[in-house]
Protein backbone atom coordinates (compact mmCIF):
# COMPACT_ATOMS: atom_id res chain seq x y z
CA UNK A 1 0.00 0.00 0.00
CA UNK A 2 1.34 3.03 -0.91
CA UNK A 3 1.32 5.81 1.69
CA UNK A 4 0.13 9.22 1.04
CA UNK A 5 3.05 11.86 0.07
CA UNK A 6 3.67 14.80 2.11
CA UNK A 7 1.74 18.32 1.19
CA UNK A 8 3.17 19.95 -1.54
CA UNK A 9 3.61 23.87 -1.71
CA UNK A 10 3.47 26.28 -4.88
CA UNK A 11 6.39 28.85 -5.26
CA UNK A 12 8.95 30.36 -7.36
CA UNK A 13 11.53 28.30 -8.94
CA UNK A 14 13.84 27.73 -12.00
CA UNK A 15 12.04 26.41 -15.14
CA UNK A 16 13.65 26.29 -18.79
CA UNK A 17 11.85 27.86 -21.60
CA UNK A 18 12.61 30.11 -24.46
CA UNK A 19 9.75 32.54 -24.50
CA UNK A 20 8.14 32.42 -21.34
CA UNK A 21 9.01 35.81 -19.10
CA UNK A 22 8.65 36.43 -15.76
CA UNK A 23 9.95 37.91 -12.82
CA UNK A 24 13.46 37.37 -12.09
CA UNK A 25 13.86 35.42 -8.20
CA UNK A 26 17.40 36.88 -6.15
CA UNK A 27 19.50 34.35 -5.63
CA UNK A 28 20.12 33.26 -2.10
CA UNK A 29 23.12 35.50 -0.74
CA UNK A 30 26.73 33.70 0.06
CA UNK A 31 27.51 32.60 3.71
CA UNK A 32 30.53 34.60 3.27
CA UNK A 33 29.86 38.44 1.18
CA UNK A 34 32.31 37.47 -0.90
CA UNK A 35 34.48 34.67 -2.62
CA UNK A 36 36.72 33.85 0.11
CA UNK A 37 40.54 32.55 -0.93
CA UNK A 38 39.73 28.68 0.11
CA UNK A 39 37.92 27.89 -3.01
CA UNK A 40 38.38 28.55 -7.07
CA UNK A 41 35.65 31.34 -8.31
CA UNK A 42 35.45 32.25 -12.14
CA UNK A 43 36.98 35.93 -13.35
CA UNK A 44 33.80 37.30 -13.92
CA UNK A 45 12.92 10.36 -14.17
CA UNK A 46 12.06 7.50 -12.86
CA UNK A 47 9.08 8.06 -10.14
CA UNK A 48 9.93 6.82 -6.56
CA UNK A 49 7.10 4.73 -5.16
CA UNK A 50 5.17 6.61 -2.71
CA UNK A 51 5.45 9.88 -4.77
CA UNK A 52 2.51 11.96 -5.79
CA UNK A 53 1.91 13.01 -8.86
CA UNK A 54 3.56 16.33 -9.79
CA UNK A 55 1.76 19.13 -10.34
CA UNK A 56 0.74 20.86 -13.74
CA UNK A 57 2.84 23.04 -15.34
CA UNK A 58 3.08 25.99 -17.48
CA UNK A 59 2.55 24.65 -21.37
CA UNK A 60 6.17 25.73 -23.51
CA UNK A 61 5.26 26.94 -26.97
CA UNK A 62 8.84 26.11 -27.37
CA UNK A 63 11.68 23.36 -26.99
CA UNK A 64 13.48 24.83 -24.03
CA UNK A 65 16.52 26.37 -24.65
CA UNK A 66 18.37 28.39 -21.30
CA UNK A 67 17.11 28.01 -17.70
CA UNK A 68 14.94 31.53 -17.30
CA UNK A 69 13.80 32.46 -13.15
CA UNK A 70 10.16 32.21 -13.43
CA UNK A 71 7.06 31.13 -11.73
CA UNK A 72 5.98 27.98 -11.31
CA UNK A 73 5.48 25.12 -8.97
CA UNK A 74 8.37 23.35 -7.31
CA UNK A 75 10.19 20.19 -8.01
CA UNK A 76 7.91 16.53 -7.74
CA UNK A 77 8.40 15.85 -3.70
CA UNK A 78 9.86 12.64 -3.58
CA UNK A 79 8.30 10.24 -0.48
CA UNK A 80 10.67 10.56 1.74
CA UNK A 81 10.44 6.36 2.91
CA UNK A 82 13.42 4.59 2.01
CA UNK A 83 13.42 1.03 0.04
CA UNK A 84 13.86 -1.09 3.23
CA UNK A 85 16.03 -3.43 0.38
CA UNK A 86 19.05 -1.39 0.78
CA UNK A 87 20.72 -0.84 3.66
CA UNK A 88 22.78 2.77 3.92
CA UNK A 89 26.73 2.13 3.51
CA UNK A 90 28.19 3.06 6.99
CA UNK A 91 29.26 6.54 8.40
CA UNK A 92 32.75 7.59 7.44
CA UNK A 93 34.94 7.26 10.72
CA UNK A 94 37.93 9.82 11.38
CA UNK A 95 39.43 9.79 14.76
CA UNK A 96 39.43 13.52 16.07
CA UNK A 97 43.02 13.20 16.68
CA UNK A 98 44.64 12.09 13.04
CA UNK A 99 47.25 14.31 12.41
CA UNK A 100 47.74 14.85 8.27
CA UNK A 101 51.18 15.32 9.33
CA UNK A 102 52.07 11.66 9.89
CA UNK A 103 53.58 10.22 7.68
CA UNK A 104 51.98 7.13 5.46
CA UNK A 105 55.18 4.63 4.27
CA UNK A 106 54.21 2.48 1.11
CA UNK A 107 55.63 -0.72 0.08
CA UNK A 108 57.70 -0.57 -3.45
CA UNK A 109 56.34 -3.04 -5.91
CA UNK A 110 58.02 -4.56 -8.40
CA UNK A 111 57.79 -3.55 -12.63
CA UNK A 112 54.88 -4.74 -14.17
CA UNK A 113 53.68 -3.55 -17.89
CA UNK A 114 50.28 -2.07 -19.11
CA UNK A 115 48.28 -3.28 -21.54
CA UNK A 116 47.34 0.17 -22.52
CA UNK A 117 48.85 1.65 -25.25
CA UNK A 118 48.88 5.71 -23.82
CA UNK A 119 50.16 4.22 -20.33
CA UNK A 120 53.64 5.85 -20.26
CA UNK A 121 52.35 9.44 -19.31
CA UNK A 122 53.76 9.83 -15.89
CA UNK A 123 57.15 7.31 -17.05
CA UNK A 124 57.53 10.32 -19.29
CA UNK A 125 57.85 13.02 -16.73
CA UNK A 126 58.94 11.32 -13.98
CA UNK A 127 61.78 9.27 -15.68
CA UNK A 128 60.59 6.35 -13.95
CA UNK A 129 61.05 2.78 -15.88
CA UNK A 130 57.98 2.05 -13.67
CA UNK A 131 54.75 1.73 -16.80
CA UNK A 132 51.19 3.11 -15.86
CA UNK A 133 48.06 1.10 -15.71
CA UNK A 134 45.05 1.28 -18.11
CA UNK A 135 43.68 4.78 -16.71
CA UNK A 136 47.28 6.57 -17.53
CA UNK A 137 47.73 7.02 -13.74
CA UNK A 138 50.39 5.10 -12.41
CA UNK A 139 50.81 2.62 -9.51
CA UNK A 140 54.18 3.39 -8.56
CA UNK A 141 54.22 4.23 -4.38
CA UNK A 142 56.62 6.82 -3.42
CA UNK A 143 57.74 6.25 0.07
CA UNK A 144 56.27 9.41 1.35
CA UNK A 145 52.11 9.55 0.63
CA UNK A 146 51.00 12.70 -1.30
CA UNK A 147 49.04 13.51 1.64
CA UNK A 148 52.48 14.97 2.54
CA UNK A 149 53.71 16.45 0.00
CA UNK A 150 53.39 19.90 0.06
CA UNK A 151 53.37 21.12 -3.54
CA UNK A 152 52.91 24.30 -5.53
CA UNK A 153 51.77 25.24 -9.42
CA UNK A 154 53.57 27.97 -11.41
CA UNK A 155 51.71 30.28 -9.54
CA UNK A 156 52.43 29.60 -6.27
CA UNK A 157 48.91 28.31 -5.41
CA UNK A 158 49.47 25.30 -3.18
CA UNK A 159 45.97 24.85 -1.96
CA UNK A 160 45.80 21.57 -3.02
CA UNK A 161 46.84 17.36 -2.53
CA UNK A 162 47.62 15.52 -5.44
CA UNK A 163 50.33 13.12 -6.64
CA UNK A 164 52.03 15.49 -8.93
CA UNK A 165 51.69 18.83 -10.00
CA UNK A 166 54.14 18.17 -13.04
CA UNK A 167 51.61 15.53 -14.59
CA UNK A 168 49.44 18.74 -15.76
CA UNK A 169 50.18 18.73 -18.84
CA UNK A 170 48.81 15.63 -19.75
CA UNK A 171 45.71 16.17 -17.90
CA UNK A 172 45.13 19.40 -20.00
CA UNK A 173 44.94 17.18 -23.07
CA UNK A 174 43.04 14.52 -21.84
CA UNK A 175 40.89 17.42 -20.50
CA UNK A 176 40.23 18.89 -24.05
CA UNK A 177 39.89 15.00 -25.51
CA UNK A 178 36.82 14.97 -22.95
CA UNK A 179 35.44 18.31 -23.91
CA UNK A 180 35.08 17.31 -27.83
CA UNK A 181 33.08 14.32 -26.51
CA UNK A 182 30.65 16.09 -24.06
CA UNK A 183 28.71 18.40 -26.22
CA UNK A 184 26.14 18.56 -24.06
CA UNK A 185 27.64 19.82 -20.97
CA UNK A 186 29.71 22.43 -23.64
CA UNK A 187 26.43 23.66 -25.04
CA UNK A 188 24.43 23.97 -21.59
CA UNK A 189 28.29 26.06 -21.03
CA UNK A 190 27.87 28.18 -23.77
CA UNK A 191 24.02 28.75 -23.84
CA UNK A 192 24.03 29.38 -19.59
CA UNK A 193 26.92 31.51 -19.42
CA UNK A 194 28.60 32.55 -22.78
CA UNK A 195 25.91 33.45 -24.73
CA UNK A 196 23.73 34.99 -22.15
CA UNK A 197 26.00 36.16 -19.46
CA UNK A 198 23.95 35.06 -16.96
CA UNK A 199 26.07 33.66 -13.73
CA UNK A 200 23.43 31.78 -12.37
CA UNK A 201 25.33 30.26 -9.24
CA UNK A 202 27.16 33.41 -8.32
CA UNK A 203 27.53 32.65 -4.50
CA UNK A 204 27.78 29.34 -4.84
CA UNK A 205 30.08 27.52 -3.02
CA UNK A 206 30.03 23.74 -3.65
CA UNK A 207 31.66 20.73 -2.49
CA UNK A 208 32.35 18.31 -5.03
CA UNK A 209 33.07 14.46 -3.90
CA UNK A 210 33.11 12.88 -7.63
CA UNK A 211 35.37 10.78 -9.47
CA UNK A 212 38.10 12.85 -10.64
CA UNK A 213 38.28 12.29 -14.39
CA UNK A 214 38.60 14.12 -17.43
CA UNK A 215 34.93 14.41 -17.06
CA UNK A 216 34.71 15.66 -13.77
CA UNK A 217 36.79 18.38 -15.20
CA UNK A 218 34.30 19.32 -17.54
CA UNK A 219 31.86 19.57 -15.43
CA UNK A 220 34.23 21.55 -12.57
CA UNK A 221 34.51 24.39 -15.22
CA UNK A 222 31.34 24.89 -16.27
CA UNK A 223 30.31 25.35 -12.50
CA UNK A 224 33.02 27.60 -12.48
CA UNK A 225 32.14 29.99 -15.49
CA UNK A 226 28.12 29.13 -14.35
CA UNK A 227 29.78 31.76 -11.27
CA UNK A 228 30.36 28.68 -8.24
CA UNK A 229 33.20 28.39 -6.36
CA UNK A 230 34.35 25.07 -5.84
CA UNK A 231 36.23 22.15 -3.41
CA UNK A 232 37.03 19.02 -5.11
CA UNK A 233 37.71 15.42 -3.64
CA UNK A 234 37.43 12.12 -4.68
CA UNK A 235 34.68 9.54 -3.68
CA UNK A 236 36.37 6.20 -5.31
CA UNK A 237 40.18 5.62 -4.01
CA UNK A 238 41.07 4.02 -7.00
CA UNK A 239 39.11 6.25 -10.30
CA UNK A 240 41.25 9.28 -9.77
CA UNK A 241 43.16 10.57 -12.76
CA UNK A 242 46.49 12.11 -11.08
CA UNK A 243 47.37 14.06 -14.44
CA UNK A 244 43.87 14.92 -14.66
CA UNK A 245 44.26 15.98 -10.57
CA UNK A 246 47.43 17.61 -11.85
CA UNK A 247 45.64 20.40 -14.78
CA UNK A 248 43.20 20.91 -11.92
CA UNK A 249 45.48 22.03 -9.23
CA UNK A 250 47.55 24.04 -11.92
CA UNK A 251 44.34 25.75 -13.39
CA UNK A 252 43.56 27.05 -9.33
CA UNK A 253 41.22 24.84 -8.26
CA UNK A 254 41.79 23.31 -4.74
CA UNK A 255 41.47 19.42 -5.69
CA UNK A 256 42.29 16.60 -3.11
CA UNK A 257 42.85 13.07 -4.46
CA UNK A 258 45.03 10.66 -5.94
CA UNK A 259 44.63 7.29 -7.56
CA UNK A 260 45.30 4.31 -4.58
CA UNK A 261 45.00 6.20 -1.74
CA UNK A 262 44.52 4.57 1.52
CA UNK A 263 41.12 4.87 3.74
CA UNK A 264 42.34 7.14 5.99
CA UNK A 265 43.50 9.63 3.08
CA UNK A 266 39.89 9.29 1.43
CA UNK A 267 38.10 10.79 4.45
CA UNK A 268 40.91 13.17 5.28
CA UNK A 269 40.64 14.66 1.54
CA UNK A 270 37.00 15.17 2.07
CA UNK A 271 37.79 16.87 5.06
CA UNK A 272 39.84 19.48 3.44
CA UNK A 273 36.69 20.24 1.61
CA UNK A 274 35.08 20.71 4.48
CA UNK A 275 36.56 22.92 7.12
CA UNK A 276 38.49 25.49 5.03
CA UNK A 277 39.45 28.18 7.49
CA UNK A 278 38.14 31.40 4.45
CA UNK A 279 35.64 28.90 2.56
CA UNK A 280 32.24 28.39 4.11
CA UNK A 281 30.76 25.93 1.92
CA UNK A 282 26.55 26.21 1.25
CA UNK A 283 26.03 23.66 -1.54
CA UNK A 284 27.10 19.80 -2.28
CA UNK A 285 27.55 17.60 -5.18
CA UNK A 286 27.83 14.05 -4.06
CA UNK A 287 28.33 10.74 -5.39
CA UNK A 288 27.62 8.19 -3.09
CA UNK A 289 26.87 10.09 -0.13
CA UNK A 290 30.58 10.62 2.00
CA UNK A 291 31.04 14.12 1.65
CA UNK A 292 27.01 14.67 2.97
CA UNK A 293 27.88 12.24 5.80
CA UNK A 294 30.73 13.70 6.92
CA UNK A 295 29.35 17.09 7.10
CA UNK A 296 26.41 15.88 9.23
CA UNK A 297 28.26 14.06 11.51
CA UNK A 298 31.25 15.80 12.29
CA UNK A 299 30.72 19.46 11.24
CA UNK A 300 27.18 19.82 12.28
CA UNK A 301 27.32 23.40 12.59
CA UNK A 302 28.87 24.15 9.13
CA UNK A 303 25.40 21.26 7.53
CA UNK A 304 23.03 24.09 8.68
CA UNK A 305 24.05 26.65 5.97
CA UNK A 306 24.07 24.17 3.51
CA UNK A 307 21.03 25.01 1.45
CA UNK A 308 20.89 22.28 -1.05
CA UNK A 309 22.44 18.58 -1.60
CA UNK A 310 22.72 16.90 -5.12
CA UNK A 311 22.98 13.28 -5.07
CA UNK A 312 24.31 11.07 -7.99
CA UNK A 313 24.08 7.31 -6.35
CA UNK A 314 21.61 5.22 -5.48
CA UNK A 315 23.83 4.68 -2.14
CA UNK A 316 23.50 7.91 -1.10
CA UNK A 317 20.19 8.68 -2.38
CA UNK A 318 18.94 5.63 0.27
CA UNK A 319 21.07 7.26 2.94
CA UNK A 320 19.08 10.68 1.97
CA UNK A 321 15.29 8.84 2.18
CA UNK A 322 16.65 6.83 5.40
CA UNK A 323 17.68 10.45 7.38
CA UNK A 324 14.63 11.87 5.38
CA UNK A 325 12.28 9.09 7.15
CA UNK A 326 13.76 9.74 10.32
CA UNK A 327 13.29 13.75 9.77
CA UNK A 328 17.03 14.47 10.27
CA UNK A 329 17.79 15.41 6.65
CA UNK A 330 19.18 19.40 7.57
CA UNK A 331 18.82 20.80 3.77
CA UNK A 332 17.07 19.88 0.66
CA UNK A 333 18.06 17.08 -1.81
CA UNK A 334 17.76 16.58 -5.35
CA UNK A 335 17.73 12.75 -6.60
CA UNK A 336 19.43 12.62 -9.79
CA UNK A 337 20.18 8.85 -9.93
CA UNK A 338 16.22 8.78 -10.60
CA UNK A 339 16.16 11.08 -13.21
CA UNK A 340 15.22 9.42 -16.75
CA UNK A 341 18.41 10.30 -19.07
CA UNK A 342 20.91 9.47 -15.78
CA UNK A 343 18.67 6.04 -14.94
CA UNK A 344 19.12 4.96 -19.03
CA UNK A 345 22.23 6.32 -20.02
CA UNK A 346 24.33 6.00 -17.43
CA UNK A 347 23.12 2.51 -15.77
CA UNK A 348 22.28 0.92 -18.84
CA UNK A 349 24.10 2.04 -21.91
CA UNK A 350 27.45 3.32 -20.47
CA UNK A 351 27.44 -0.32 -18.46
CA UNK A 352 26.73 -2.00 -21.75
CA UNK A 353 30.39 -0.90 -23.00
CA UNK A 354 31.80 -0.62 -19.71
CA UNK A 355 31.70 -3.77 -18.53
CA UNK A 356 33.24 -5.53 -21.73
CA UNK A 357 36.11 -2.69 -21.64
CA UNK A 358 36.92 -3.56 -17.91
CA UNK A 359 36.87 -6.97 -18.02
CA UNK A 360 39.72 -7.01 -20.89
CA UNK A 361 41.76 -4.44 -19.51
CA UNK A 362 42.18 -6.36 -16.83
CA UNK A 363 42.17 -10.68 -17.60
CA UNK A 364 42.05 -10.15 -21.55
CA UNK A 365 39.99 -13.25 -21.33
CA UNK A 366 37.24 -14.39 -24.64
CA UNK A 367 33.91 -14.41 -23.73
CA UNK A 368 32.65 -17.25 -26.10
CA UNK A 369 31.33 -19.69 -23.70
CA UNK A 370 31.77 -18.51 -20.56
CA UNK A 371 29.49 -19.00 -17.61
CA UNK A 372 28.78 -15.71 -16.28
CA UNK A 373 26.01 -14.80 -13.77
CA UNK A 374 24.97 -11.00 -13.19
CA UNK A 375 23.81 -10.52 -9.66
CA UNK A 376 20.88 -8.23 -10.17
CA UNK A 377 18.44 -6.92 -13.45
CA UNK A 378 17.98 -3.38 -12.78
CA UNK A 379 19.65 -0.63 -15.76
CA UNK A 380 23.03 -1.87 -14.52
CA UNK A 381 22.39 -6.09 -14.53
CA UNK A 382 20.67 -5.58 -18.09
CA UNK A 383 23.43 -3.70 -19.71
CA UNK A 384 25.46 -6.35 -18.55
CA UNK A 385 23.66 -9.22 -19.58
CA UNK A 386 23.18 -7.66 -22.98
CA UNK A 387 26.90 -6.61 -23.58
CA UNK A 388 27.94 -10.50 -22.40
CA UNK A 389 24.99 -12.75 -24.26
CA UNK A 390 25.71 -10.41 -27.03
CA UNK A 391 29.40 -11.68 -26.85
CA UNK A 392 28.49 -15.39 -26.98
CA UNK A 393 28.73 -15.71 -23.01
CA UNK A 394 25.87 -17.98 -21.25
CA UNK A 395 24.08 -15.42 -19.21
CA UNK A 396 22.55 -16.65 -15.61
CA UNK A 397 20.65 -13.98 -13.70
CA UNK A 398 19.94 -13.35 -9.92
CA UNK A 399 17.17 -11.27 -8.48
CA UNK A 400 14.65 -10.78 -5.46
CA UNK A 401 12.86 -8.23 -7.36
CA UNK A 402 9.59 -10.64 -9.51
CA UNK A 403 9.35 -7.93 -12.13
CA UNK A 404 13.01 -7.88 -12.99
CA UNK A 405 13.40 -11.50 -12.22
CA UNK A 406 10.43 -11.63 -14.89
CA UNK A 407 11.84 -9.15 -17.91
CA UNK A 408 14.94 -11.31 -17.49
CA UNK A 409 13.55 -14.22 -18.15
CA UNK A 410 11.56 -12.68 -21.53
CA UNK A 411 15.38 -11.52 -22.83
CA UNK A 412 16.08 -14.53 -22.75
CA UNK A 413 18.17 -15.47 -19.49
CA UNK A 414 18.00 -18.12 -16.08
CA UNK A 415 17.12 -16.59 -13.19
CA UNK A 416 18.74 -18.71 -10.66
CA UNK A 417 19.82 -18.33 -7.03
CA UNK A 418 23.70 -17.87 -7.20
CA UNK A 419 24.16 -20.96 -4.70
CA UNK A 420 22.54 -23.00 -7.32
CA UNK A 421 24.75 -22.10 -10.44
CA UNK A 422 28.11 -20.64 -8.52
CA UNK A 423 30.02 -23.93 -9.00
CA UNK A 424 29.65 -23.24 -12.81
CA UNK A 425 30.64 -20.04 -13.25
CA UNK A 426 33.43 -18.59 -14.97
CA UNK A 427 32.84 -14.92 -13.95
CA UNK A 428 30.56 -13.36 -11.80
CA UNK A 429 29.66 -9.80 -11.42
CA UNK A 430 27.93 -8.04 -8.80
CA UNK A 431 25.55 -5.53 -9.94
CA UNK A 432 22.24 -5.28 -6.94
CA UNK A 433 23.28 -2.53 -4.73
CA UNK A 434 23.02 -3.65 -2.04
CA UNK A 435 25.99 -5.64 0.72
CA UNK A 436 27.33 -8.67 1.25
CA UNK A 437 26.02 -10.15 -2.32
CA UNK A 438 28.62 -12.24 -2.42
CA UNK A 439 30.04 -13.82 1.06
CA UNK A 440 31.59 -16.34 2.11
CA UNK A 441 28.95 -19.46 1.59
CA UNK A 442 29.10 -18.07 -2.49
CA UNK A 443 32.88 -17.86 -2.41
CA UNK A 444 33.10 -21.48 -1.33
CA UNK A 445 31.41 -22.67 -3.54
CA UNK A 446 33.01 -21.15 -6.95
CA UNK A 447 35.60 -22.92 -8.40
CA UNK A 448 38.62 -22.37 -9.28
CA UNK A 449 39.80 -19.32 -11.20
CA UNK A 450 36.50 -17.82 -10.92
CA UNK A 451 36.65 -14.30 -12.14
CA UNK A 452 34.85 -12.38 -9.31
CA UNK A 453 33.71 -7.79 -10.02
CA UNK A 454 31.57 -5.59 -8.91
CA UNK A 455 29.39 -3.28 -10.80
CA UNK A 456 27.41 -1.79 -8.54
CA UNK A 457 28.02 1.47 -7.05
CA UNK A 458 28.74 0.57 -3.08
CA UNK A 459 32.43 -1.68 -2.52
CA UNK A 460 30.17 -3.64 0.00
CA UNK A 461 28.39 -5.86 -2.75
CA UNK A 462 31.61 -8.30 -2.09
CA UNK A 463 32.27 -9.15 1.53
CA UNK A 464 35.25 -8.07 1.67
CA UNK A 465 36.06 -9.98 5.33
CA UNK A 466 34.98 -13.08 4.60
CA UNK A 467 38.63 -13.29 2.30
CA UNK A 468 40.93 -12.03 5.27
CA UNK A 469 42.19 -15.23 6.39
CA UNK A 470 43.45 -16.09 2.68
CA UNK A 471 46.48 -16.15 0.63
CA UNK A 472 46.56 -12.52 -0.92
CA UNK A 473 48.81 -12.18 -4.12
CA UNK A 474 48.60 -8.78 -6.36
CA UNK A 475 49.30 -9.84 -9.63
CA UNK A 476 49.02 -6.41 -11.21
CA UNK A 477 46.94 -3.55 -11.37
CA UNK A 478 43.58 -4.54 -9.66
CA UNK A 479 44.01 -7.68 -9.91
CA UNK A 480 44.20 -10.03 -7.30
CA UNK A 481 43.89 -13.53 -6.33
CA UNK A 482 42.79 -15.06 -3.23
CA UNK A 483 44.26 -18.78 -2.30
CA UNK A 484 42.34 -21.28 -0.21
CA UNK A 485 44.29 -22.84 2.34
CA UNK A 486 45.19 -26.34 0.46
CA UNK A 487 46.79 -24.53 -2.59
CA UNK A 488 44.32 -26.16 -4.56
CA UNK A 489 41.65 -22.94 -5.10
CA UNK A 490 41.66 -19.76 -6.30
CA UNK A 491 39.57 -16.89 -7.09
CA UNK A 492 40.39 -13.75 -9.02
CA UNK A 493 39.25 -10.31 -7.48
CA UNK A 494 39.12 -7.54 -9.46
CA UNK A 495 39.46 -3.94 -8.07
CA UNK A 496 39.32 -5.27 -4.46
CA UNK A 497 35.43 -4.96 -4.49
CA UNK A 498 35.47 -1.54 -6.23
CA UNK A 499 33.39 0.43 -8.63
CA UNK A 500 34.70 -2.35 -11.54
CA UNK A 501 34.20 0.28 -14.70
CA UNK A 502 35.64 3.31 -13.06
CA UNK A 503 38.80 1.23 -11.86
CA UNK A 504 39.63 -0.22 -14.60
CA UNK A 505 38.45 1.40 -17.68
CA UNK A 506 36.84 4.49 -18.77
CA UNK A 507 33.78 5.63 -18.83
CA UNK A 508 32.23 7.01 -22.06
CA UNK A 509 32.63 10.61 -21.95
CA UNK A 510 29.20 11.17 -23.34
CA UNK A 511 27.20 9.51 -20.88
CA UNK A 512 29.07 11.65 -18.54
CA UNK A 513 27.81 14.67 -20.55
CA UNK A 514 24.35 13.79 -19.99
CA UNK A 515 24.64 13.12 -16.12
CA UNK A 516 26.64 16.19 -15.72
CA UNK A 517 24.44 18.27 -17.92
CA UNK A 518 22.16 16.76 -15.36
CA UNK A 519 23.61 17.40 -12.14
CA UNK A 520 24.55 20.93 -13.03
CA UNK A 521 20.82 22.13 -13.91
CA UNK A 522 20.22 20.19 -10.64
CA UNK A 523 22.95 23.05 -8.84
CA UNK A 524 21.50 25.97 -10.45
CA UNK A 525 17.44 24.97 -9.63
CA UNK A 526 18.71 24.68 -5.63
CA UNK A 527 20.70 27.99 -5.51
CA UNK A 528 18.36 29.93 -8.26
CA UNK A 529 15.04 29.09 -5.94
CA UNK A 530 13.77 31.04 -2.90
CA UNK A 531 14.56 30.16 0.44
CA UNK A 532 12.33 27.98 2.28
CA UNK A 533 10.79 26.83 -0.89
CA UNK A 534 11.91 23.72 -1.19
CA UNK A 535 11.36 21.60 2.93
CA UNK A 536 14.36 19.53 4.09
CA UNK A 537 13.22 16.40 1.52
CA UNK A 538 14.54 14.60 -1.28
CA UNK A 539 13.13 15.73 -4.63
CA UNK A 540 12.87 14.51 -8.18
CA UNK A 541 14.35 16.62 -11.12
CA UNK A 542 10.58 17.01 -13.44
CA UNK A 543 10.27 15.57 -16.73
CA UNK A 544 10.96 19.04 -18.49
CA UNK A 545 14.90 19.13 -17.18
CA UNK A 546 15.01 15.51 -18.72
CA UNK A 547 14.21 16.79 -21.77
CA UNK A 548 16.13 19.63 -21.84
CA UNK A 549 19.32 17.64 -20.93
CA UNK A 550 18.25 14.95 -23.96
CA UNK A 551 17.41 18.15 -26.26
CA UNK A 552 21.26 19.45 -25.67
CA UNK A 553 22.46 16.21 -26.74
CA UNK A 554 20.67 15.59 -30.26
CA UNK A 555 22.40 17.78 -32.25
CA UNK A 556 25.84 15.63 -31.79
CA UNK A 557 24.19 13.08 -33.48
CA UNK A 558 22.19 15.53 -36.01
CA UNK A 559 18.82 14.57 -35.11
CA UNK A 560 15.83 16.16 -35.93
CA UNK A 561 13.35 16.35 -33.80
CA UNK A 562 9.03 15.96 -35.37
CA UNK A 563 6.90 18.88 -33.82
CA UNK A 564 3.17 17.96 -32.53
CA UNK A 565 0.52 19.86 -34.66
CA UNK A 566 -1.83 22.08 -32.77
CA UNK A 567 -4.19 19.05 -33.47
CA UNK A 568 -2.26 16.18 -32.25
CA UNK A 569 -1.10 17.76 -29.05
CA UNK A 570 -4.95 18.64 -28.06
CA UNK A 571 -6.01 14.87 -29.03
CA UNK A 572 -2.86 13.71 -26.61
CA UNK A 573 -3.32 15.90 -24.26
CA UNK A 574 0.03 17.03 -23.57
CA UNK A 575 1.89 20.28 -24.67
CA UNK A 576 3.17 21.28 -28.21
CA UNK A 577 6.76 21.09 -27.05
CA UNK A 578 6.49 18.82 -23.89
CA UNK A 579 7.06 17.20 -21.27
CA UNK A 580 5.14 14.53 -23.63
CA UNK A 581 4.64 11.83 -20.97
CA UNK A 582 3.01 11.71 -17.91
CA UNK A 583 5.15 11.72 -14.80
CA UNK A 584 4.81 7.56 -13.87
CA UNK A 585 5.60 6.84 -17.45
CA UNK A 586 8.06 3.97 -17.95
CA UNK A 587 11.09 4.60 -20.73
Amino acid sequence: IIPPAPKQTAGSGFVLSRNVSGTSVTSHDSLNGSDGSGGATASTGTQHPGCSKPPSRSNSSTVPAIPTPVNRPELELMNPLSPTSLKAARPPAIAPEASPSRIVKRKSRPFSISISSSASIEEMSSGSEDLSDDSYSSEEEDEESPLNKIQANSKGFKDFRIKSIKLHTYGKKEIEIAEQEMPGLMLLRKKTCATSGDKPLKGAKIIGCTHITAQSAVLIKTLVECGASVRWCSCNIHSTQNEVAAALAEAGYPVFGWKGETEEEFWWCIEQCIKSPSWQPNMILDDGGDATSMMMSKYPGAAKYVSGVVEESVIGIHRLYQLSKENRLPMPAINVHDSVVKTKFDNLYCCRESIIDSLKRTMGIMFGGKVVCVCGYGEVGKGCCAALKGLGAICYVTEVDPICALQACMDGFRVVKLTEIAPSLDILITAAGTKHVVSKKHFELLKNGCIVGNMGHSNQEIDMGCLKDLKREKIRPRVTHYTWPNGKKKIVLLAEGHLLNQSCSRIPSLVVSITSATQALALIELHKAPKNLYKNEVYLLPKKMDEYVATLHLPSFDAHLTELSDEQAKYLGVPKHGPFKPYYYKY
